[in-house]
């Protein structure tokens, strides 16, 4: 009976394995889940439920076995709790009675507690307040003082407080339509700055442009001080230099530098250039300022470098050029002092624009002026300009390069008003000799072109020995060199001395001269004014040492260099040429004055039938024409130039003896006619005996005389009144005696000669007793010069 129950005790010990393993899981905890949803994925779930209760009742059977093992310590443990209850009971009514005690002291603590903490919540929610507040009120005074500072003008501190304003505490803002309000203005704010500076930069460049002028004028005008002082300092310097030369002193020199702010000279105000600059730079768009500023700077260049049309270049050339001086000393301190607002490249840019256009307007200028002082006015202020500008590091070389090309124009020029000025010189000269009253006379006239011809100073009242024309034409070339050298010097070359003497000389040679010659050789001059021109030439020829001397000094060249023979002046022996052309232009006057009585084939009667006692008519005024100019020239001509002059007069009379015989008038002559002629010679030669004589030429030419001049005629009548005529065909005999004579000449005068019986000759006949061997001898000679020729 025993062992059924057992074995069903085992059966329901779970004997089997699947009893085994869900006790397990069920000891260990785990999740029966998946064994659950097996078994009724399986179709089995009453298998295990079946399970579950035979481990139930299993466990049920280990806690009663427990509680039968333990049941006295249960027990124990029940009276204990019951012990416990008691007291807990106990502790209940304490704590209730103490809870009652509590609640009471407690309610109005509570309600203390309950209005402490709402005074805290609105602590906080005041102090939140206030904080927003303040912030509310910073923003606010910020936007303020941004208006401040823009209707004061002061905007880059706007810039900066809205700069402020975005950047600590736009995003701060607790009140959300100032917040919106603000941001939504910033870029207005910020577009309003832009544009106010803007205008202001506007009104700037409006500004700078009409400033420029005056700029550039101070500049020029301080560039125009310094030359002056400098040029004072080096005539100093060759003043005491020419005094050591000399011996009269010891060379000091002194070196007074003064060192000069071109910034401090030149005030323009470029601030606010720099303050629009900034603030651009401070929006964040400088590139776009920069490409801003140098469009309109360019656009007004441009404008500028247009000359104007309303009135002409002499009157608006400076305006002109200190306007252009005036911009790029302005960009100049720009590109110094504006922080890379200007780049070096831009400015040359412009510069370079600048110097064509410039050159061009000066070439075409230049070449449509008709004025030497307008040309060296423009180019002395174009010198300066190049002056000026060259301290700011511009190159002006091509500039200045247009003066040098046009010095042969300005010459031109120069020439054409000091032949004007020399014609008037000449026009107005009385021709004579110049009265000095006074040393300041002899000083201004005389010593200051080197005209002396002695050291010593003369007594006054003093006569010159010439005339004013000298004085004056010097004065005239004087003016010429220095504006000559006024217009070579500050140039591209700094060495023009050369330049400067070849345009002097050509002056001398092309103008002075030119002028005197022409003068000299026309029509309207007398004789003695033809003497008084050809007796100023060697004072302008001894001028041109002075001339020579005066150019060097304004180049500053040594004038000890200038004094060497191998230096001097071409000019000075075309003067010694023109002097001897003077002197034949005098000739020349005084052979057509005698031209006037010497109408030979008038006044004598070639084939008279008596021979008057006394001398013609004619031969008493030649003779007294003659001794006019004898008498002038004694007076004004050095006995050379007297000499040349009695000479060639004598000579034109002998040769106009000649040409009478040979005239085509004279179709034939007897000896009466002869012997007339030979009376009038006769005379002739006693009046240049003693005129040689009584001028002192005698002492001076002891191998030579006036009668030579006349040997051609006086041949020729002692060939018509000699017996033997014939012997002229003698060679022997020519040489000796009628060695002036030209054979053909004389074949064609015998040929006219008739001194037969019949006719008109015939009278000779009766007179003298020799006539017909005469006749005889002069057919032979007829026939012999034939049978030569």
């Amino acid at each position: 009976m025993d062992s059924k129950p057992k074995k069903r005790g085992a059966m329901e010990n779970g004997d089997t394995g699947e009893d085994s393993v869900l006790a397990t899981l069920i000891g260990n905890g785990d999740d029966l889940g998946p064994l659950v949803r097996h078994a009724f994925e399986m179709g089995r779930p009453e298998a295990l439920v079946h399970q579950l209760k035979h481990i139930l009742k299993k466990k049920e059977a280990e806690i009663e076995e427990l509680c039968k093992t333990h049941y006295e310590e249960f027990i124990l443990a029940v009276d204990e709790l019951r012990g416990v209850l008691v007291d807990a009971e106990e502790l209940k009514s304490d704590l209730s009675s103490d809870n009652f005690k509590l609640q009471e002291v407690g309610s109005a603590l509570l309600v203390k507690l309950e209005e402490l903490l709402e005074s805290f919540s609105i602590k906080k929610n005041v102090a939140e307040a206030i904080n927003m507040s303040k912030i509310c009120i910073e923003v606010l005074e910020l936007c303020v003082k941004c208006n401040t500072h823009l209707s004061e003008g002061q905007f880059f501190l706007a810039l900066k407080t809205v700069d402020l304003i975005d950047t600590n505490y736009l995003q701060n803002i607790p009140v959300n339509a100032i917040k919106i309000m603000i941001g939504k203005n910033i870029p207005i704010i910020k577009a309003h700055i832009e544009k106010k500076v803007t205008a202001d930069f506007n009104e700037w460049l409006l500004h700078i442009r009409s400033s420029a002028k005056d700029i550039g004028q101070t500049a020029i005008g301080h560039a125009a001080s310094v030359r002056q002082r400098d040029e004072e300092m080096l005539e100093r310097q060759r003043k005491a230099e020419e005094l050591n030369v000399s011996g009269l002193g010891d060379v000091v020199y002194s070196l007074d530098v003064e060192e000069v702010d071109e910034d401090s000279v030149l005030k323009f105000d470029l601030t606010p250039l720099y303050r629009a600059s900034h603030i651009h730079s401070c929006l964040g768009i400088q590139e776009q300022f920069r490409r801003y500023y140098y469009k309109n700077r360019l656009f007004q260049l441009n404008s500028d470098l247009q000359i104007s049309s309303s009135q002409p270049f002499v009157e608006s050339y400076q305006t002109y050029l200190a306007q252009i001086a005036g911009y790029f000393i302005v960009e100049d301190r720009v590109l110094r002092t504006s922080g890379g607002l200007l780049s070096a490249d831009q400015v040359e840019t412009m510069w370079e624009t600048t110097v064509a256009k410039v050159v061009s307007v000066l070439e075409e200028q230049f070449s449509h002026m008709d004025s030497a002082t307008h040309l060296l006015l423009v180019k002395d202020y174009i010198a300066l300009l190049g002056v000026t500008l060259r301290q700011y590091g511009y190159e002006v070389s091509s500039i200045l390069e247009v003066l040098d090309n046009s010095r042969d124009k300005y010459h031109e020029l120069l020439f054409e008003e000091c032949r004007q000025q020399i014609s008037n010189a000449l026009s107005n000269d009385s021709y004579n000799k110049m009265v000095m009253k006074k040393d300041s006379d002899y000083e201004n006239n005389v010593l200051a072109f080197h005209l002396q011809t002695s050291d010593v100073m003369p007594a006054f009242p003093y006569i010159a020995p010439f005339s004013s024309m000298v004085p004056d034409c010097c004065r005239i070339v004087r003016s010429f060199i220095k504006s000559s050298v006024d217009y070579l010097s500050f140039g591209v070359n700094s060495n023009f001395y050369d330049a400067a003497r070849k345009y002097l000389d050509k002056l001398l040679i092309d103008v002075l001269n030119e002028v005197v010659v022409t003068t000299v050789q026309s029509d309207g001059i007398a004789v003695s004014q033809a003497m008084q021109i050809a007796e100023n030439i060697p004072f302008l020829e001894r001028s041109c040492d002075f001339f020579l001397q005066h150019a060097a000094h304004l180049c500053g060249i040594p004038v000890q260099s200038v004094e060497r023979p191998q230096a001097s002046l071409t000019a000075k022996a075309v003067f010694k040429t023109s002097r001897h052309v003077a002197y034949l232009a005098v000739v020349n006057l005084v052979n057509s004055k005698l031209d006037e009585f010497l109408a030979l084939t008038e006044n004598i009667n070639w084939t008279a039938e008596e021979i008057s006692e006394n001398n013609s008519e004619y031969m008493n005024e030649v003779v007294f024409c003659l001794d006019t100019v004898f008498s002038t020239a004694l007076q004004i001509l050095p006995l050379d130039a007297l000499y040349t002059v009695g000479c060639g007069a004598l000579e034109h009379i002998s040769n106009s003896i000649v040409v009478a015989f040979l005239s085509d008038s004279v179709k034939r002559f007897n000896a009466n006619a002869v012997m007339v002629i030979n009376q009038d010679l006769q005379k002739l030669e006693s009046f240049a005996d003693e005129r040689f004589h009584s001028t002192g030429l005698s002492e001076v030419y002891k191998e030579g005389s006036f009668r030579s001049s006349l040997i051609e005629a006086r041949q020729l009548i002692n060939l018509l009144s000699s017996s033997q005529p014939e012997n002229f065909a003698d060679l022997v005999i020519r040489e000796k005696s009628y060695n002036a004579l030209d054979r053909k000449k004389v074949a064609s005068i015998v040929e006219k000669f008739k001194d037969s019986a019949d006719g008109i000759f015939g009278s000779l006949s009766t007179r003298n007793t020799k006539t017909s061997s005469r006749k005889k001898s002069m057919d032979m000679l007829k026939k012999r010069l034939k049978d030569f020729n």
